[in-house]
């Protein structure tokens, strides 16, 4: 046990500043993917007909997933991706069903139908985007550990040559 105290696990690859930014990309694009499904639910909740509840899940479900890669869990990354894909290819069917009701004869949802389309459309650009940068966060590998002993420092980074 007194090993134990004398060693310190450390993730060399979170410190890298590509890691960083991947990771803070991930999570503004979640939180961003959540707040569009928020508003295209909200702005067109009456008129939406089928899957309400699969579209209302993913809303807390990106929010947790969020708080997951802050905590740098690698783990989800492959989950939010293939959840990507999947809210991607709802938004791109329903982005050209808004854009036909934007006609008379439709009821009107509380948000126009051309900006509810819009809005789909946004949400798949954001699911591309989201779906690359999550698999470029996990490559980055920011499960690796590496111990070293307690006292000892880090050598600093050696500076790049031109």
């Amino acid at each position: 046990m007194a090993d134990d105290d004398q060693v310190v696990i450390e993730h060399p690859n979170r410190r890298k500043a590509s890691s960083k930014l991947a990771r803070l990309l991930v999570i503004v694009l979640l939180i961003a993917s959540a707040a569009v499904v928020l508003i295209i639910s909200i702005g067109g909740w009456d008129t939406i007909e089928g899957a309400k509840p699969i579209q209302v899940a993913f809303i807390p479900i990106y929010v947790i997933f969020a708080l997951f890669v802050a905590r740098w869990s690698r783990g989800v990354l492959p989950m939010i991706a293939g959840l990507a894909i999947i809210l991607g290819i709802f938004g791109a069917v329903a982005a050209p069903a808004w854009f036909d009701r934007d006609k008379d004869g439709f009821t009107d949802p509380a948000l126009s139908a051309a900006v509810l389309g819009v809005l789909c459309f946004l949400l798949v650009a954001l699911q591309v985007a989201l779906l690359i940068v999550a698999m470029i966060g996990f490559r980055q590998r920011w499960n690796v550990e590496a111990e070293r002993p307690r006292g000892r420092r880090e050598p600093e980074p050696e500076p790049a040559t031109a």
